[in-house]
């Protein structure tokens, strides 16, 4: 996934400015920096999440795949299915665990009930769920704790066999154990799935990321300050900022 000069707006205000960023596919990419620097704004725009938010507009160029995907005749639903998305709470629908992943397979075009079938059941073993709820799936999702509805939610997502997902602080809302499940997982999504993660954890970027790019602020403007690989962020990072940053003098 590539942006180029990627600015979003809110009406009159300003998210983030020309942000240019390379995700590189089957990689972990962080997006880390202050709040109100615009990586949760950044990271909507990747599957035109924005288009939902009145008076939004988003200009440059994003690719996915090498298509553009900031045109009128992009095709959303399917942009969706290849780029799915996980949100800070777990947000499992008000419906059974097997609807919660039957629904989405359903709406995108899966019709024969057997591949609904082997797909919900692998997708439920790929985020360690089957053999917590193979006996009620027929159950609320709601019923669930927080850590299996955060990866109910990831089922959900992995369920339509995306190209990408995009992760926005999955682990903000819970607690060390389930926070290291949900981390784990990621973890075994490199090389299968090109992953975006927000996360305020320095340390969790550092952990999962492959790549960690560096959002900031300036006269209340979100941009990109830097970006490169985890360890050179790390280690020499070349900003001044960044390097206060990521040591905790800055942010």
């Amino acid at each position: 996934m590539r942006a180029q000069g990627v600015s979003v707006r809110y009406r009159a205000s300003p998210a983030f400015e020309d942000v240019s960023l390379e995700m590189k596919g089957g990689a972990i990419t962080a997006l880390v920096g202050p709040s109100g620097c615009g990586k949760t704004s950044f990271l909507c725009s990747i599957n035109r999440l924005t288009d939902l938010i009145e008076g939004c507009t988003v200009t440059g160029q994003l690719a996915v795949g090498g298509e553009s995907i900031l045109g009128r005749e992009i095709d959303l639903l399917g942009l969706r299915r290849r780029v799915g998305m996980i949100s800070q709470r777990p947000n499992p629908f008000p419906l059974s665990i097997w609807r919660n992943l039957e629904l989405p397979l359903r709406e995108h075009g899966v019709r024969d009930r057997a591949e609904r079938q082997q797909r919900i059941e692998q997708a439920l073993k790929d985020v360690g769920l089957w053999d917590e709820v193979k006996d009620r799936l027929g159950g609320s999702a709601l019923a669930l704790s927080g850590g299996q509805q955060q990866r109910l939610c990831l089922a959900r997502a992995l369920v339509l066999r995306p190209q990408a997902l995009l992760l926005d602080e999955p682990c903000s809302a819970l607690d060390p154990i389930s926070s290291g499940g949900v981390e784990q997982l990621i973890a075994q999504l490199r090389g299968h799935c090109t992953v975006v993660i927000v996360t305020h954890n320095l340390a969790q970027a550092r952990r999962l990321a492959d790549e960690t790019a560096v959002f900031w602020t300036r006269e209340g403007r979100g941009y990109l300050l830097e970006a490169g690989s985890t360890e050179q962020i790390f280690e020499a990072p070349t900003h001044p900022v960044t390097a206060a940053y990521v040591k905790g003098l800055r942010g």
